[in-house]
């Protein structure tokens, strides 16, 4: 299995080979190998100089599904930095908060993105307006060298991503090239990625399931085919205009597409590969896209961002009985993986929360406070929580994912849910601590929480609750929406007298997610005021 291998070296590589391939396709626009490597190395020269003459160590990337964050991702790897990718959608003191948490020396910027709240230097570039002339007029000066594309050592940091904190603050989430070098050995060969292959680029750079996007193509030869915003809706025809063989998002784009009726039998023919990560996949979801695109095969992936993406993978057969419920099974760990799973007193178990460890886990988080009890240690026999967790966590250790599994002989693993607050939003991982701190960060609120009830289609919708003086939630929906993006945004905001409590006296979010979600809406939610 390659670990040694760095994340721009997988392009590097493959541009040496093959020069005049594309490599991506974004707004109209086919962009080769060779191209795409020239163009990222004259932005990795632009960021040295911007940074005085020498290659910054991290460097924010703030830009969507444009030429700026393509060739700006593979700049920053270029140097041997690391990447930490920033929302364009976020609000401003959220990308502040992360680029000072990350202590970035720098922001690379798409035009148009609002930056002046950013605690650091920015260099705002569009690649695809600077032609090889203006270059040719304008050449950068000497001072800006780039090192030896080998230069990232395998335990060198590749990317930097910021995740929901239950205490209120994104934890910051670094993942090595070692790290990365051996998903990609693993998925690339899994998936028969080549020249010739064409994949999606559904997740935006903030979602860790983007790396498969870019470097799964860049580190095959394949083709990089970004969708324009209103193909994110209608996913068959964006496959079949774009004759796409690769396809890899959330299962909510399959459930949009059935409400629409858009997955018609058939429909897809070019697919042969079919990956859905990011939530729960049901059989229902999974035997309309396998009817859509019958010539592909379809696996559900499952994988915290502390492990790489995805961890473990699982072959959908629609003719095979699942047994009881209603969700695809997640199957296997990977090669180099290793899954414990352990009781409530940390007893290996048929059913309860999965431990992982091995070569795709990651080295710590990014402050090392929030490495406290995310980990056990396991030599046989019960496994004990490390509450003194070391900087650095040791490679013997388990990473604890707080999802709730049961081991299936049939099917190997079968997620059941989260033990803890934790719920996923569009693929999004969300603590819905983090949102109630916001509310509560409020004067005029006493209390607040936040719970996720089921929408229209099966997806979660976030709704809150509030105790406190003020009877206009309108302003807390604000206040959420300044520090968070949008995606944590509760749909509503309701006002209790007071939360009902359960028999052990704490607060009960069962009774009030009942109230909450829409379907059963009561006309005055027990002991509250509905604004």
């Amino acid at each position: 299995m390659t670990t040694d291998r760095s994340l721009y070296a997988w392009f590097a590589d493959t541009a040496r080979r093959h020069p005049d391939a594309v490599a991506l396709e974004v707004a109209d626009t086919a962009h080769t190998y060779a191209g795409l490597r020239e163009l990222a190395e004259r932005l990795a020269r632009r960021l040295t100089a911007e940074a005085g003459g020498v290659p910054p160590a991290r460097v924010g990337l703030l830009a969507g599904r444009t030429l700026t964050a393509y060739a700006g991702y593979l700049a920053v790897e270029r140097l041997g930095a690391t990447v930490v990718p920033l929302g364009t959608g976020f609000p401003v003191a959220r990308n502040a908060a992360i680029a000072e948490a990350a202590a970035l020396d720098l922001v690379l910027a798409e035009p148009g993105c609002d930056t002046a709240g950013l605690p650091v230097p920015v260099l705002t570039a569009d690649p695809e307006a600077e032609s090889a002339t203006e270059a040719a007029e304008a050449p950068l000066p000497e001072t800006a060298p780039l090192p030896d594309d080998t230069a990232p050592l395998p335990d060198d940091i590749a990317y930097i991503l910021f995740t929901s904190g239950s205490t209120g603050t994104p934890k910051g989430v670094p993942v090595r090239h070692r790290n990365v070098a051996a998903y990609l050995t693993h998925v690339i060969d899994r998936y028969g990625l080549g020249p010739g292959d064409r994949l999606s680029q559904t997740f935006d750079l903030t979602f860790d399931l983007s790396v498969f996007d870019l470097f799964a193509a860049w580190g095959s030869g394949a083709t990089l085919v970004v969708p324009h915003d209103h193909d994110l809706v209608a996913p068959v025809r964006y496959v079949n205009r774009e004759r796409i063989t690769h396809w890899f998002s959330v299962p909510s784009v399959v459930s949009f597409a059935m409400r629409l009726r858009n997955l018609a039998p058939g429909s897809m023919p070019t697919l042969r590969r079919s990956l859905f990560c990011g939530e729960p996949l049901t059989a229902a979801q999974a035997r309309a896209w396998q009817a859509a695109a019958p010539g592909s095969v379809l696996e559900n992936l499952y994988g915290p961002t502390e492990l790489t993406l995805s961890c473990t993978q699982y072959r959908f057969d629609a003719t095979a009985d699942l047994g009881e419920g209603d969700t695809v099974p997640i199957g296997e760990p990977y090669p180099g993986l290793d899954a414990l799973v352990i009781d409530e007193d940390g007893h290996p178990a048929t059913e309860g929360e999965l431990c992982v460890r091995g070569v795709q886990r990651f080295p710590g988080y990014l402050d090392p406070r929030d490495n406290a009890g995310r980990f056990v240690e396991h030599t046989g026999g019960r496994a004990i929580v490390v509450t003194d967790c070391p900087e650095q966590p040791g490679e013997e250790l388990w990473y604890r994912t707080g999802d709730r599994v049961r081991r299936d002989p049939a099917h190997g693993l079968v997620h059941l849910g989260r033990l803890d607050q934790q719920v996923k939003v569009r693929g999004y991982r969300v603590e819905l601590g983090e949102i109630e701190a916001v509310l509560r960060s409020r004067p005029d609120v006493r209390d607040a929480v936040v719970v996720a009830v089921p929408g229209p289609r099966g997806e979660s919708r976030l709704m809150a609750a509030y105790t406190g003086d003020t009877a206009e939630p309108g302003p807390l929906l604000d206040a959420v929406r300044e520090r968070l993006p949008g995606y944590m945004v509760p749909d509503a905001v309701t006002r209790f007298e007071s939360f009902p409590l359960n028999t052990n006296g704490k607060i009960d979010r069962r009774a009030i997610g009942q109230v909450l979600a829409p379907a059963r809406r009561p006309a005055r939610p027990l002991t509250s005021t509905h604004e």
